[in-house]
């Protein structure tokens, strides 16, 4: 067996279960955290108050006008320096949290405002609530709007999460650099550290697509029963 694949072969493992442990964990609980925070804030942003819509647009400024890795460094190395200490993980949580809330936060507020005035003006014309009509009628049909970007903004995450690295936070590609150090084999270990994310981004590439043809076909039956 060559040298290379007896090293990715005996790697693998470890790998994967870094991978399991902390990479996945931490994109779906970030993903959705921070799903929920983009919701509220474009809900905010949309709807609330002035005030509380300029303090969301501040938080969305600056989200999205600085790196994540200098975000994950504020809040794991910046907040002990006033006394408020998070271990790895939990910190990189809220890092990407905020991070995914910002940018999801602008995918929302978009999708609801391409729905047409329209639909508006005939949820109330039946007598629905302000709630009602965004849950009956606004958001299912901007929620077909939003896949396609919310499910790139999943993917990158993904990748992203390799950034915890750097917060010392165990995952993929953490442990691909504790391997680097004991077997001095970089290229190697890099590139299965590499296939690892394109294995792991091509089958959500794969789901992504079927979904969007499934809602595909659901909106167009829509369309037509209407």
């Amino acid at each position: 067996m060559p040298h290379w694949l007896d090293l990715m072969l005996t790697s693998l493992l470890p790998l994967l279960r870094a991978g399991i442990l902390f990479t996945v964990p931490l994109t779906l609980l970030s993903f959705a955290l921070g799903l929920a925070v983009g919701f509220i804030a474009a809900i905010t942003r949309l709807f609330g108050p002035a005030p509380l819509s300029a303090i969301v647009k501040f938080y969305v400024w600056v989200i999205r006008g600085t790196p994540l890795l200098v975000q994950l460094f504020l809040i794991f190395y910046g907040l002990p320096s006033i006394g408020i200490v998070l271990d790895a993980f939990p910190a990189a949580l809220i890092g990407f949290t905020l991070n995914v809330g910002a940018y999801t936060s602008e995918i929302i507020r978009a999708v609801i405002t391409a729905v047409p005035k329209g639909q508006w003006e005939a949820a109330f014309s039946i007598g629905m609530t302000w709630p009602q009509a965004m849950r009956r009628t606004i958001l299912p049909q901007a929620s077909r709007i939003a896949v396609p970007p919310l499910s790139n903004t999943f993917i990158a995450l993904i990748k992203d999460t390799s950034l915890a690295a750097a917060v010392t936070v165990p995952e993929l590609f953490q442990a691909g650099q504790r391997i680097v150090a004991t077997t001095y084999e970089p290229l190697i270990i890099y590139i299965e550290v590499a296939l690892i994310y394109l294995a792991l981004s091509s089958v959500l590439s794969t789901l992504q697509t079927r979904l969007e043809k499934r809602l595909s076909r659901y909106g167009g039956h829509m369309e037509a029963a209407s």
